[in-house]
Formats: structure tokens, sequence, C-alpha cells
């Protein structure tokens, strides 16, 4: 079962960012030569081709899931969710844009990572030089060191906790299935005080307007319609993207 898990990990994490690695063609079979191996019952090698690929298509379905909870993924969308609530813009930049923000950042700051499990394990692993178990091995490695990174004390030790793993002496003895939800609460933790700190400049501007208003006695027009073209202008005024997306990127180094 662990190492089922640890297959579906690294699998997923390969076909997710493959998309920005170099490498030799890659040996998959075509679709016809699958439906020949499945239709081939006398082949014993051919079921177990067919179940390989059976379970890659499981894996593949995984996929956004494992995208989301192990990567940067999640603390991008929060902040950038937050950053379109702090603005008072409701559903600009809509969703699509801002998933697809999120997802090609996610690419950009997880590509050194992926090139790294496909220079020391995969592509070793295709040409036979390490085993199966070793290969996976060596693959967690830079995962787990990305997550550990970013994950704080408090959490370990809460999961730690509840999984009654009294004593560990390193980093090396903390199961994944430890690591991962620690990861994604702290990475909750962080996105929600990113999120905290920018909504407090927007703040400022909205109390001005509408204690200006309340002043001239027009109580009946939304202050959101007047603070709005100032937050936009403050946001403008400072170049807001590249210094959100800047301070985003700069916060899992």
């Amino acid at each position: 079962m662990k190492t089922t898990f640890r297959v579906t990990i690294i699998l997923i994490i390969f076909f997710i960012f493959s998309i920005g690695i170099s490498y030799a063609e890659p040996q998959v079979p075509s679709i016809g030569t699958a439906l020949d191996i499945i239709s081939d019952n006398t082949d014993s090698e051919g079921y177990v081709s067919a179940i390989h690929l059976l379970v890659l298509f499981t894996i593949l379905s995984l996929a956004p899931s494992i995208l989301i909870m192990m990567t940067s993924f999640t603390r991008i969308i929060i902040v950038l969710s937050f950053l379109r609530n702090a603005i008072g813009t409701q559903q600009t930049p809509p969703n699509q844009v801002l998933i697809g923000i999120a997802l090609f950042l996610t690419f950009f700051l997880m590509a050194p990572i992926a090139t790294e499990i496909n220079q020391q394990a995969i592509q070793p692993y295709l040409s036979g030089e390490v085993g199966q178990e070793e290969a996976l091995n060596i693959a967690m490695t830079p995962i787990r060191e990305f997550m550990f990174k970013q994950t704080k004390e408090k959490d370990l030790a809460l999961f730690l906790r509840i999984a009654k793993i009294d004593s560990v002496s390193g980093i090396d003895d903390i199961p994944t299935r430890v690591l991962i939800p620690s990861f994604i609460i702290s990475e909750l933790k962080t996105a929600f005080q990113i999120g905290f700190i920018l909504f407090i400049p927007f703040l400022v501007i909205d109390m001005v307007v509408a204690s200006t208003l309340m002043s001239m006695g027009m109580m009946m027009l939304p202050p959101v319609m007047i603070s709005l073209p100032f937050k936009l202008l403050l946001f403008i005024m400072v170049d807001g993207w590249n210094l959100i997306i800047g301070q985003l990127i700069s916060s899992f180094k």
C-alpha cells in the first residue's frame, strides 16, 4: 500500500510538469499497441501491460488533487482570491484567469523539482540503471524537501501526535502521509496571513470614503461605488501585479 501511494505521487507529479521538461522521446505505447496488448489473451506480459495502462489512467484522474495539495498552487490561488475580494471587483479577473495564473506560476515554481526528478529518477529508471524502489526513493526526496521547507513545525507536531508517532530523530523518519496534511494546513495559514496584509490598504480606502460620504450627508450613495476607482488607482500606481506575484514567488524561497 505504501509503495502504491508513492508510485501514484511520483507518476502524477511527472505527468503534470512534463510540459516544461526537455527529455528523450517517451517510451509510451500507442493506443493501437495498447489495444493489441489487451486483446492478446495468451501473453502474460500483455495482461501486465494492460493493467499498468489502466492504473495509469486511474492515476491521471487524481492529478488535479495532487497538483492542488502537494505544490504551490494552494497558496497562490487563495492569495489571488483574497486580492480580488480586497479590491472589490467581484468577478474580475474571472475564475478561469485566476486559476490559469496560479497553474502557470505553479509550473514555474515546481519546474526545477520536476527536472531533478526526471534527471535523477525517471530517466535512470527508464534506462534500467536503477530499480523501481530506488527510483521512487530518489524521486520523493526533492518533493519532500520542498514540502518540509514550507511546513511549520507546529503543524507537523499536530499530525505526528494524531498518528501516534512519538520518536522522530529526523525528517527522514516522518512519513509522507503525515507530511502532506501538515503541508496543506501550513499553506492555508500562510495564504491567509498574506491575504490579511493585502486587505489592509484597501480597507483604509473604504473607511476614508465611507467617512467622507457620511460627513457630506450622502448616505444613500454606496461607498463601494466611489472607493473602487481609488483602489484600482492605488493598485495601478504601485504596480500591484508585479509586486504581488514577486512576493508570492519569493515566499517559496
